[in-house]
């Protein structure tokens, strides 16, 4: 299912024995761009601290009217090793949050979840050795995570391939193998009112330092494409029509090639 981020913010996260807290915001993988993290205000509870939740935990979701339930108790995350969410956070802090949940790396594999294309598919870690391998080998990882905050880089400027058109709005994240499927981008500049998206396999690079993202579309291309409405649902027949404006190949085309040859 795909669906705004927007309504990620302060829905309600619970775990097996009661409410954690509320979302506040979402991590993202700058190479796949997959949701790695949300970050959760747990309120008085936990005196306000922030905890990552990890989408290998998701076991239900119901983003416009109800919550996020997760497959952990209080006291599991009330123990689990604090991260300075305003800071970068680094391999070695990712390397120790998974090494205490058992949960395996996901940078260890050739899909977007390591070994599965999606969290659900992957094996979490069962036994006391492959929990100490795991935490044996956090010095050995590079510091660098590749991780971004949504909020950080929504306002990012949009450059297409002849100019700028506008700048990033939000997101659009598909909770089946929690990827951001799209960019929201306004393009109010240009042409007042108007949004389009944008999939981030059409970037060509981002400039972290000057906060830019390059797309290798034209201009007239984001002009003449398909609009996004907010208020209507995201439907395959609308994704159709956007990868044919654009002459690119689907992602679900892509994905269940990458299936089948994992079979």
């Amino acid at each position: 299912m795909l669906t705004n981020a927007k309504y990620l913010k302060d829905l309600v996260v619970s775990a097996t024995d009661g409410e954690i807290g509320t979302v506040d915001n979402l991590y993202f993988d700058d190479e796949t761009w997959a949701v790695r993290y949300l970050t959760v205000e747990t309120g008085g509870w936990l005196g306000g601290r922030q905890v990552l939740i990890s989408p290998f935990s998701v076991i239900d979701t119901n983003w416009r009217v109800g919550g996020l339930v997760v497959s952990l108790t209080k006291q599991q995350v009330e123990g689990s090793p604090d991260i300075d969410t305003d800071r970068p956070v680094s391999r070695q802090h990712e390397a120790a949050y998974l090494g205490y949940f058992g949960y395996p790396y996901y940078w260890g594999g050739p899909y977007m979840w390591g070994p599965a294309l999606s969290p659900s598919g992957v094996p979490m870690i069962a036994t006391a050795t492959a929990s100490e391998a795991l935490a044996a080998s956090i010095q050995k990882e590079s510091p660098d995570s590749h991780l971004r905050s949504a909020d950080a880089v929504k306002g990012y400027r949009i450059e297409a391939a002849d100019g700028e058109i506008g700048h990033v709005d939000g997101f659009i994240v598909d909770n089946e193998n929690w990827s951001i499927r799209y960019m929201e981008v306004a393009t109010r500049n240009w042409w007042p009112g108007k949004k389009v998206l944008v999939s981030p396999a059409w970037i060509k690079h981002v400039s972290w330092t000057d906060s830019t993202v390059y797309v290798r579309l034209s201009r007239e291309a984001i002009q003449t494409g398909p609009e996004f409405d907010e208020s209507a649902p995201i439907t395959r027949e609308y994704e159709d029509l956007l990868y044919r404006h654009y002459d690119q190949s689907p992602y679900w085309i892509h994905e269940v090639q990458r299936e089948a040859s994992r079979d």
